[in-house]
């Protein structure tokens, strides 16, 4: 039970539905449309396209997003993958050729063709009930009237701003100042673009003026983009991919998504008794640090566009983990892994929604790093993604950029379930630390008993290449203890990502968390 004499939160508790995201006005907006009748897939994209607005160094319609999902009635977890692919005329070797051993992140050799519009579309059409009009007019009203701009967005902003460049800084700064906390932001070009989709449909994006603006900013800065690239631009519907952890089995996306990774991470956990460890002492960061190397190891080797990876099946096999788990050395740190695909950046926005009915959506959305590439269109101001940059230059490698290829995504929406009943729909943002985010969050609760925000609120630690992050919330002897065992213990300026989740309990009670490291909140009705 949670001390209230400590700073902290609760848990929101809730019957007919809730809502838990990054910020106020999204998770209002998502419990309106509830209340409207609308069901909890209508709620999620009012709520997605919203973040939009409320938070653009993170998402926008310039980008992509993945889908976990349930129906009324039907325990069968679907999926959809929201996430754009490259050019047709994209070219690894002609990037290698001009120099260039990565994608470089704010060039549109980096931007791949935004998705997330023709998933919004395909979802409401799907499985909404009250149509595009309903779910866009709060993003609609929001982007020409203005929104503060709140306290984390006002930190981000600061701290990323500089990727904008061109249009980007005409649309999303004061004559290139970042806006602060309190700041009124506006997007109106956004405004009429929202407007065009929810009476034209997909077509309004992909097709004729507002394709046209985006076409036209990435062939003044020597992308490779076509007419025929945005024309193509497609969701598909596909099938999850799981793991037993204990009494719980991870639902995750598949890939091009990095979820697999955080299933795999759980598989080498399952070899330890983190149980008989303290939650927040050195042993169980130090078992957690290197089972996430060599998944994240496994991760950049396998993990690519599915229509040209073929270990994944390898990559989750029981024996796959318990080969690795036998590499860990419970007294001693083993280097990092291999450089990521991708560098670092900062997060993303996650909502996840419940409705009355249960139907359950755990939903992801981004531009990639802060502002995305920086680049935005002329006239629009549509803030496009760099997810190009989760693509690889390495020749012959399954994640090697390619005309028509999606890249390696870091986001990835989770579920969890326990003996065929979806018991929580949840997230956590932050770039690479997703899949790490995932596995300690279920440990957390599988292991140690949390309550759902309390597990959320624990302090967090990340083994990446640059050494072991350790949030402020540990004790300094356990980050003694870890510096003992050869880990390179960093601080990190920012917190490691933000987390969403809901809570299904058996009788039907509905309990949502919210991360304190981001503005947002848990409503529910």
């Amino acid at each position: 039970m949670r001390d209230f004499h400590m700073p902290g939160r609760s848990g929101t508790y809730a019957t007919n539905g809730i809502c838990a995201t990054s910020h106020p006005l999204a998770a209002k907006t998502a419990i309106d449309i509830l209340e409207r009748g609308g069901n909890a897939m209508d709620a999620a994209i009012a709520g997605a396209v919203l973040l939009g607005i409320c938070e653009p160094q993170m998402t926008g319609i310039g980008g992509d997003c993945f889908v976990l999902f349930t129906t009324p009635g039907d325990p069968t977890i679907r999926a959809l993958n929201g996430s754009g692919r490259a050019p047709a005329k994209a070219s690894a070797e002609a990037l290698r050729a001009a120099g260039h051993e990565t994608v470089p992140l704010h060039s549109a050799h980096a931007v791949t063709v935004p998705c997330a519009v023709d998933a919004f579309c395909r979802l409401s059409a799907d499985h909404g009930r009250l149509g595009l009009d309903a779910l866009l007019a709060p993003a609609i009203r929001y982007a020409e009237e203005g929104v503060p701009v709140a306290p984390r967005v006002a930190f981000d902003w600061r701290r990323v701003g500089g990727a904008l460049q061109g249009h980007g800084l005409t649309h999303y700064s004061k004559g290139g100042k970042p806006l602060t906390t309190g700041d009124i932001f506006r997007a109106p070009g956004q405004a009429e673009v929202l407007r065009r989709i929810a009476k034209d449909g997909r077509a309004a994006f992909y097709e004729g003026e507002v394709a046209e603006d985006m076409l036209a900013t990435l062939n003044a800065l020597g992308g490779t983009h076509e007419t025929a690239d945005f024309a193509a631009a497609r969701s598909d519907y596909t099938d999850p991919v799981r793991g037993d952890y204990k009494t719980a089995t991870l639902v995750e996306h598949p890939p091009n998504g990095q979820g697999a990774t955080a299933i795999l991470l759980l598989n080498i956990l399952s070899h330890f008794d983190l149980a008989a460890m303290d939650p927040m002492g050195a042993e169980r960061l130090h078992i957690e640090a290197e089972a996430t190397k060599l998944a994240y190891d496994a991760r950049n080797r396998f993990i690519a566009d599915p229509d040209h990876m073929t270990r994944l099946g390898h990559m989750l096999a029981p024996e796959t983990a318990a080969r690795l788990a036998a590499l860990i050395d419970p007294r001693r740190a083993m280097p990092a892994a291999r450089p990521l695909t991708e560098a670092v950046h900062r997060d993303t926005i996650y909502i996840t929604v419940v409705d009355r009915d249960r139907m359950a959506v755990s939903f992801i959305y981004s531009i990639f790093h802060g502002f995305g590439s920086g680049i935005a269109s002329e006239k629009f101001g549509i803030l496009l993604q760099n997810r190009g940059a989760g693509f690889t230059l390495e020749a012959g490698h399954p994640n090697e950029l390619a005309g028509g290829k999606r890249p390696m995504h870091t986001i990835i929406p989770g579920m969890l379930t326990e003996n065929g009943r979806v018991t929580m729909p949840f997230g956590v943002m932050g770039g690479a630390y997703q899949a790490t985010g995932h596995a300690r969050l279920v440990s957390n609760m599988v292991d140690f008993g949390m309550d759902v925000q309390a597990a959320i609120d624990a302090p967090r630690a990340f083994a990446d290449v640059a050494g072991l992050k350790l949030e402020r919330g540990f004790a300094p002897e356990v980050a003694a203890r870890l510096a003992e065992l050869g880990h390179e213990v960093i601080v990190p300026p920012d917190p490691l990502g933000g987390a969403q989740a809901i809570l299904i309990h058996a009788n039907g009670l509905l309990e949502g968390g919210s991360d304190g490291r981001k503005d947002g909140c848990a409503l529910g009705y």
